[in-house]
């Protein structure tokens, strides 16, 4: 969809900047307007991770005037094979003051407003209101929720991004012009795994974080057509991009002709959340487990997890058994099964897969092994 720049032209370039920017410069459809309006322009970035580098390090490099960055986790040595923003030295350094010294290292000439704090329902339309564009560089769908919501309540555009494995996944959602996230996910998916949970190609992330902040140059800009009302899929493997139609739903709960939701979630937690009856808690486990068990404890991740670290007593049934009925063979009907895996996401998969072939006592633990090492055995290496 074609639409009129985001950004007014802003403040003349100085020397300096003409010739930092003179690539651009000499592009027709950018020149010197469109630079002033990248100048003027205002960008928040939920998240600086996997999708949250590149984003970030390619629209300082652009010009755009002030970049936010919100980010309240630390730098961890799991995030340095995708999260280009930050280096060895930056491990356990908040990740938004990290991303803060890396833009400017890139592009001194720009402001960058660091937000080290968790995006919620109280602060989110603060936040957000003091930005033109609202990338999303996050993994979680309660904040994804959060940010379309109050990107919707603030009429902001919504550039969005996903990556698991090597597949990718980015839109721009901006109710003014087309859909948002709730016309392409009414409900949250409680089945899809975090990339801590599932792995992710490190590079996956650049294509993706481009395509994100592509998008966000030509709204400023009003240059090309962008993403709105369309999806784009990526598949790194066979290297192939694909583009479908998203329509605006009718019947969305925020953004249609007669809304039922005018204000942002109490919890996006709990909106996200699996069902709580279905959960055991490691400490609930632990107790079950000293008193004598009298149930089955299965570990559905992959062969290399169960060999690095796992909670004891379990056996090993991968989570592709259940989705080829495999493992049905060995999961009596009769016995009470409790499932495991690194954080919960797959756990809660095999789950609902065991209770659709009748399976009525199974539960599976909140947390997964993670929750197990950090609550009973610290000494064990999480990966």
């Amino acid at each position: 969809m074609e639409i009129p720049p985001l950004v007014e032209q802003g403040s003349v370039l100085s020397a300096e900047e003409s010739r930092r920017y003179s690539r651009h410069l000499t592009l027709p459809d950018i020149s010197t307007i469109g630079q002033e309006r990248l100048k003027k322009s205002k960008v928040l970035c939920v998240g600086a991770g996997g999708l949250g580098s590149p984003i970030l390090m390619y629209l300082a490099a652009a010009g755009v005037g002030t970049l936010g960055v919100v980010d309240f986790d630390v730098v961890d040595e799991t995030n340095l094979q995708r999260q280009i923003l930050h280096g060895q030295s930056d491990i356990g350094k908040s990740k938004a003051v990290s991303a803060r010294e890396t833009i400017l290292e890139i592009n001194s000439f720009i402001n960058v407003v660091v937000h080290d704090v968790e995006l919620s329902n109280i602060n989110a339309l603060e936040i957000l209101g003091q930005y033109d564009l609202i990338i999303d560089g996050t993994d979680n769908f309660a904040t994804r929720y959060l940010i379309n919501d109050a990107a919707v309540l603030l009429g902001k555009p919504y550039v969005w991004g996903s990556i698991y494995r090597f597949d990718g996944q980015a839109s721009v959602f901006w109710a003014d012009h087309g859909p948002c996230y709730r016309c392409l996910h009414p409900q949250p998916a409680l089945d899809v795994a975090s990339c801590a949970e599932a792995g992710v190609l490190g590079v996956l992330c650049a294509t993706i974080g481009a395509i994100q902040a592509t998008e966000a140059i030509k709204i400023i800009t009003g240059i090309g057509t962008a993403l709105i009302g369309n999806l784009m899929m990526y598949n790194a493997l066979d290297m192939s991009f694909e583009k479908i139609e998203i329509k605006k739903d009718p019947q969305c709960v925020l953004c249609s002709a007669s809304p039922r939701q005018h204000s942002l979630l109490d919890d996006y937690e709990a909106f996200c959340a699996s069902p709580t009856d279905d959960e055991i808690s490691v400490g609930e486990l632990k107790e079950r487990m000293e008193q004598g068990g009298g149930f089955l404890l299965v570990d559905v991740r992959e062969p290399y997890e169960f060999e690095l670290v796992r909670i004891p007593g379990s056996i090993l049934m991968p989570l592709a058994g259940f989705f080829d009925a495999s493992a049905f063979a060995y999961l009596p009907i009769d016995k009470e099964i409790i499932l495991y895996c690194k954080v919960g996401i797959r756990s809660a998969t095999a789950l609902k897969i065991l209770k659709s072939r009748g399976h009525v006592r199974v539960r599976h633990v909140d947390g997964g092994v993670a929750a197990w090492v950090e609550n009973f055995e610290p000494e064990l290496r999480m990966y």
